[in-house]
């Protein structure tokens, strides 16, 4: 017989659910969400893989790849734990001084490989145009979110201006593929904010008939020569071609399996140029074939999933405008690396998130998941 009984043993039993409750309350508390958490570490554990094949087994690269990991999870971390109001008022001082820092880059930036892009401290070199990632999704979820959706036309006038100036100012560097990655994720806010589709059928009608005259006066001629490789990349084979076509050479003949980690040919004896930055895929899926890439998928699109769940079950229209925003936008980021790569898209200098080399760029990806885990933490109102 029992010494404590029956009833003694039930009531010593732990509460499963209450257990679970609790495991999820410590997440809260630090204002982390485990499942994005957990596929934002499978993807670096990805990454950093694949990135030590690209470099040529270069520890120097791994480690520094190693590093900014670390300092982009520290930002991760710090900004999930910034309180949604303080989120909502900072954003438009965070977008002012990404505008003046695009500025300064006009007037005093570091140039390199004919392009002005960045603002030298001494001891460091970084693109300003990076703040701007997360300053405009930030201030037009703001400005959306204080008015009645959908927004009426005055006040998508006044987001495509804010939309415009940064954009504007980042393809004077110039910068095509950041102006882009800009400019998608403030006017996805706006499409999320409920935008009426006679206003989305006019400005393709408008996109559409500006294309001539960007073609004659807005684009430079190394973003033309982009646009002509995609339509024939085998007409300058040597020259503005090299690139796509040893991208898809590497891709295709990994085939299903692949050959092998560190056994890629066209990354490992430098034919790929650009291997452990913009071209990255291509090193993926010629040493792990097709079933490393449908990984690789599979991995961000669980992450999109789960951003766009956090986006579905904010409180706010601030919360669901900004997550919805962060996560279409990193889909925009995926697409277009894997559009170029493959040539059904121009080469436009994207890199393959948490993937590819980066240093500013990763640790404003990764920031940027932060907001996405202060949306998804941020206390239920009663």
């Amino acid at each position: 017989m029992s010494l404590h009984g029956g009833k003694d043993f039930v009531r010593h039993m732990p509460d499963s659910a209450q257990a679970f409750k609790k495991g999820r309350g410590v997440w809260k508390i630090i204002h982390i969400d485990p499942w994005l958490l957990l596929g934002l570490l499978i993807l670096t554990t990805i990454g950093l893989t694949v990135l030590y094949s690209a470099g040529g087994g270069s520890g120097a690269i791994f480690k520094r790849q190693v590093a900014f990991f670390i300092i982009a999870y520290g930002a991760m971390f710090c900004f999930a734990q910034v309180p949604m109001g303080l989120l909502e008022r900072g954003g438009k001082w965070l977008y002012v001084l990404g505008i003046v820092l695009l500025l300064m880059v006009l007037l005093m930036g570091v140039g390199a490989k004919g392009a002005q892009r960045w603002l030298s401290l001494g001891f460091i070199r970084f693109q300003p145009s990076e703040v701007l990632k997360l300053a405009m999704p930030l201030v037009v979820a703001a400005y959306l979110g204080r008015h009645v959706l959908p927004p009426k036309l005055k006040h998508i006038a006044v987001t495509l201006g804010i939309v415009a100036v940064p954009a504007l100012l980042i393809l004077k560097q110039p910068d095509l593929g950041t102006a882009i990655l800009v400019s998608a994720s403030g006017l996805i806010a706006l499409f999320l904010s409920g935008l009426q589709w006679r206003y989305i059928g006019g400005s393709v009608l408008a996109v559409t008939a500006a294309a001539i005259p960007m073609w004659y006066f807005v684009m430079h001629e190394y973003q033309k020569v982009r646009v002509r490789t995609l339509l024939d990349p085998e007409a300058d084979r040597l020259g503005a071609g090299w690139n796509i076509i040893q991208s898809k050479t590497a891709i295709g003949s990994g085939g299903l399996e692949g050959k092998g980690w560190t056994e890629g040919t066209q990354s490992q004896l430098d034919f790929l140029p650009e291997s452990h930055t913009d071209f990255i895929i291509a090193v993926l899926a010629e040493e792990f074939g097709l079933k490393g890439v449908l990984i690789l998928l599979v991995c961000y699109g669980l992450i999109i999933f789960r951003g766009l769940s956090i986006a579905w079950s904010a409180n706010t229209h601030f919360g669901r405008l900004l997550a919805g925003s962060l996560t279409l936008t990193f889909f925009v980021y995926v697409f277009v690396n894997i559009g170029m790569v493959s040539g059904i898209l121009p080469v436009v200098g994207v890199p393959l998130p948490l993937v590819s080399l980066g240093g500013t760029s990763l640790v404003t990806l990764m920031a940027g998941f932060g907001l996405l885990m202060a949306v998804a933490t941020e206390p239920k109102k009663n």
